[in-house]
């Protein structure tokens, strides 16, 4: 059995799931019941929710719309422990507002489906056009040469795919009524609950929610892997630090690290500042210090799997520090890679070595003399920093303003300065490239840090002493079953 790759012509806006950002940063924006703010330009809809501590037992997130459509899909990930049966109130309360959350990610997904229902149904009348043409065709062959019927008949073919699409989100839209209906149900019984606050299995309760959000997430799965068609406007959450510097949350898929890092400056620094969640970051509270046993250059540092990687000072060795056992677990030399301002990104600061992730795993990304300066792509593996391929680019890296990587495709900008645009990209999938024209606001001019976070799906930059996030959206590929 095969399994075609279909792209559809239509782009799912996979909008970045800033959902633990939103939750927890915005308590001044958002109300408990929505509030509709703005953002350069663009009016939001935020459906908050309480966060109660990791002791209540119970992690929420949070669900977001913009004015075109474009949704940032909701996570609700409940703490695996049971439920505390006292007090019953404050049990009841945080599943009421988890039913709350659900409902409103349906209704995200509901639109989404909608609207690309109707695009798979205009492809399906199209197809039927086509087909009907070529019967014509076909019973009178004189209609129509030998070319155009054989170019007629291969588009039909190229359409037929497109069927056990339409079946599938006709199936989705069944499926996501169903959800509503469910949630109303679970709903209705939860406010009898309050008011007669009679005895309950809440442990059913919670049961039935864990199911809702396991359906839920199963749809979310859809938006997987795709190309890079737009950058959102920033979202400053921070000013802090100095010019140039780091911050990161843990990019490992799947966590529940809602940890937060900073590493200020890209010269011989050893302090690492860790904050307990994103909220904490934005205030300056709650947060612990790493001293870092070697010292680090660049800016080109990532966390993935509770462990930091990051490029010892003057040397291409790449460091492995473990935050909980505030211990190096493995060093290794990236072999040939330049260091040193060798060959940086154009704004210099000793980025010769960029290490980052995204949904295939980690990378680095660097040049070496033999490769007369061109970008080097290696993936590396995260127990060993053993590198396990490299593809060369043949872009030269001090043309490149910064680079991240998405769905194992590098993308690089022309500048770190006002008015940079992404420009380049490269597959790994294909060992090919392209040059693009993806236009983002660089708000403070001067980026020495820009990374991808697949777990959220934004990109983290450092923009001249300002910790800025940017919303990212992605040309969908979706796999469906065929003979």
């Amino acid at each position: 059995m095969s399994v075609p790759m279909l792209k559809i012509g239509a782009v799912l806006s996979t909008m970045a799931m800033v959902t633990n950002w939103m939750s927890q940063t915005l308590p001044s924006l958002v109300g408990l019941n929505g509030t509709t703010i703005s953002r350069g330009g663009t009016s939001e809809r935020i459906v908050s929710a309480l966060y109660p501590s990791p002791e209540e037992g119970w992690q929420i997130y949070s669900s977001a719309q913009d004015a075109d459509g474009k949704c940032i899909c909701t996570v609700v990930a409940p703490a695996q422990n049971m439920c505390n049966r006292d007090p019953r109130s404050r049990q009841l309360r945080q599943l009421m507002e988890k039913v709350q959350n659900i409902s409103q990610s349906m209704e995200v997904l509901d639109l989404r489906t909608y609207r690309d229902l109707q695009y798979v149904r205009n492809t399906e009348g199209l197809m039927k056009v086509v087909d009907g043409k070529l019967k014509v065709a076909s019973e009178n062959p004189r209609s129509l040469n030998p070319k155009g019927f054989q170019e007629l008949k291969d588009k039909v073919t190229q359409l037929l795919p497109l069927l056990p699409v339409l079946e599938q989100y006709k199936a989705d839209a069944k499926m996501i009524l169903r959800l509503r209906e469910e949630v109303r149900n679970l709903s209705l019984v939860l406010m009898a609950i309050q008011e007669e606050m009679g005895a309950y299995d809440y442990e059913e309760l919670r049961q039935r929610v864990l199911l809702l959000e396991t359906r839920l997430h199963s749809c979310m799965q859809k938006l997987g892997c795709g190309k890079l068609t737009g950058v959102s406007n920033p979202i400053t959450v921070r000013a802090s630090g100095s010019r140039f510097g780091s911050w990161m949350t843990d990019t490992m898929i799947p966590s529940s690290d809602n940890r937060v890092w900073s590493m200020d400056g890209y010269f011989k620094g050893r302090r690492v500042l860790e904050y307990r969640t994103m909220n904490d970051f934005m205030k300056g509270q709650n947060f612990v210090q790493h001293l870092l046993p070697h010292p680090w250059a660049g800016t080109g540092h990532v966390v993935y799997n509770g462990s930091l990687y990051y490029n010892k000072y003057q040397s291409n060795i790449i460091i492995k520090y473990h935050f909980r056992s505030r211990s190096v677990l493995v060093q290794r030399s990236l072999s040939g890679a330049g260091y040193n301002n060798t060959f940086p990104y154009s704004w210099g600061g000793a980025s010769d070595i960029d290490l980052m992730a995204d949904e295939n795993g980690l990378w680095a990304v660097y040049t070496t003399i033999p490769n007369a300066g061109n970008i080097v792509i290696s993936r590396l593996e995260p127990q060993s920093l053993e590198v396990l391929q490299t593809w060369d680019t043949g872009f030269p890296k001090r043309s490149a303003g910064e680079s991240f990587m998405i769905c194992g495709t590098l993308y690089v900008t022309n500048s770190h300065l006002a008015g940079a645009k992404i420009y380049f990209a490269y597959y790994t999938n294909t060992s090919s490239y392209e040059y693009t024209d993806i236009p983002f606001h660089n708000q403070y001019s001067h980026i020495s840090m820009m990374d991808y976070n697949p777990r959220e799906r934004v990109l983290y930059t450092w923009n001249n002493g300002h910790q800025v996030l940017y919303n990212v959206t992605l040309f969908q590929v979706i796999k469906t079953s065929g003979d």
